[in-house]
């Protein structure tokens, strides 16, 4: 090769060199006021543009509402931004990591991967507002650490443990959580999850205090529940705590095993107050009568009656030993519905003031006739109350001191008094009973006590009201 073809050769590749250098010193000196070839900022892209211009861009992708603080119950709270008058911009981090770049060597960011950098705001606010707002988080108001107490109480669901010295909150470490979280534009905090939370030591009498609650809350685990109907009455530690044995300075009796004894005579007591409450026999009933008001029916006897030696055997025995189990009570007398409510939907009503008779089966009116009740001005009124029926006979003579009366269907709810046909009326309802009544049975139309006859079992409620 001549040398003419090697100087071309030469010249050539010096003006390469030089165009590149030339072009590498533009681009370094077109970054200069700018940042760097291939500078990513918080997702910004930012070559080429300035502080300013970035921190514009960066603000406006950057928004901060507060914190929400998340207690250990569950209880939010808040540190609102414009509550504090918060502010922010990223001009003093950008300008840092701007000094930081050489515009000379832009080339490390083409030659290298592009990186997202992250940079985090400078944030003023004021100060006092943000402290007044935390100080009044109810979580800092607890009780100092030493003022904290372990100690059995009795409410209305028996017995239960104060325990002040298990889950405590760390207030210095909650405050510095808070602080970190809201500084770092964090949006919610949980306390739990922060570690904010932890257990006290326990003196040797709060240890004494915890073995004794041990036992109680396993003194008061009863699975018995007693069923009335479909109405269930469980003996939880509401019941059960009452069942304890105490001495004259009510402190707690324990057997030669340390365990907890139980007053036989505490039981028995609350098994009386349960039959008082669901015995219904004679009591007083909230009806709805037909002709549309709520009466109040007192007496008869129909109802549900406990046998209160059976269940209070029981009862004692059970509880003894611990079975878990759904019972339904012994009874003396049983009505065709267990529970407050033991008339159902399916009874006789007797409405004496408009003396007319009802007879609803499932809740649907299937009978509805006038009647006769007894006579009032004779004083051999009707009685009222909440009676049922307990026999049916056909072709029955009725009689009494002054009368003997053939009827065909004879349908007994109390006593001697009874639902029955009456030949001997021709017409019925009306204010007949007062000066013309019956000797105190409910004279019916032959063919309504008839189809009442065929239809009512045994056992049906008969309510009886004026």
């Amino acid at each position: 090769m001549n040398k003419n073809v090697l100087k071309g050769i030469g010249i050539g590749f010096s003006i390469i060199l030089i165009s590149a250098i030339a072009m590498y010193l533009g681009l370094a000196y077109y970054y200069r006021d700018g940042f760097s070839y291939g500078t990513w900022i918080n997702g910004v892209y930012c070559t080429g543009k300035s502080v300013n211009e970035v921190n514009e861009e960066l603000m406006e992708k950057c928004s901060y509402e507060g914190l929400t603080i998340i207690d250990g119950d569950g209880k939010s709270y808040a540190i609102l931004a414009e509550d504090v008058g918060l502010s922010f911009h990223f001009d003093e981090a950008l300008t840092a990591y701007y000094n930081k770049q050489n515009p000379y060597l832009w080339i490390d960011n083409l030659m290298g991967d592009a990186k997202d950098t992250k940079l985090k705001p400078s944030v003023r606010y004021d100060e006092a507002a943000y402290e007044d707002i935390v100080n009044a988080f109810p979580f800092f108001q607890g009780r100092a650490d030493d003022e904290r107490v372990v100690k059995i109480l009795k409410g209305n669901q028996g017995y239960y443990l104060q325990d002040e010295r298990t889950h405590v909150l760390n207030e210095e470490k909650a405050r510095n959580v808070i602080q970190q979280a809201f500084d770092g534009f964090e949006t919610v905090l949980y306390l739990e999850e922060a570690g904010c939370y932890e257990n006290l030591p326990l003196t040797e009498e709060m240890e004494q205090e915890l073995l004794l609650w041990n036992k109680l809350e396993a003194y008061q685990d009863c699975g018995i529940v007693y069923l009335f109907g479909e109405e269930k009455y469980p003996i939880d530690g509401s019941v059960v705590c009452d069942f304890l044995q105490l001495d004259e300075d009510g402190n707690f009796v324990f057997d030669e095993n340390g365990n907890l004894c139980t007053d036989k005579e505490k039981v028995y007591e609350f098994v009386d107050r349960l039959a008082d409450e669901y015995d219904t026999v004679g009591g007083i009933r909230q009806f709805r009568a037909t002709r549309g008001e709520v009466v109040t029916v007192e007496g008869g006897i129909y109802g549900n009656k406990i046998d209160r030696k059976a269940e209070k055997e029981y009862l004692l025995s059970a509880f003894l030993d611990k079975k878990r189990e759904e019972h339904e009570p012994a009874y003396t007398q049983k009505a065709l519905k267990q529970g407050k409510d033991d008339i159902g939907d399916t009874y006789i009503e007797v409405d004496m003031t408009n003396q007319m008779l009802y007879y609803y089966v499932g809740g649907e009116l299937q009978i509805e006739t006038p009647v006769v009740t007894g006579n009032t001005s004779r004083r051999r009124g009707t009685p009222v109350g909440t009676n049922y029926v307990y026999n049916k006979q056909k072709n029955r003579v009725l009689r009494g001191p002054d009368y003997a009366s053939p009827v065909k269907f004879w349908i007994p709810v109390k006593g001697a008094i009874g639902i029955h046909d009456a030949s001997w009326r021709s017409s019925y309802g009306g204010e007949i009973y007062k000066t013309n009544g019956s000797h105190g049975c409910i004279n019916t139309p032959l063919e309504e006590v008839s189809k009442l006859y065929d239809m009512v079992e045994i056992g049906t409620p008969c309510v009886m009201f004026y």
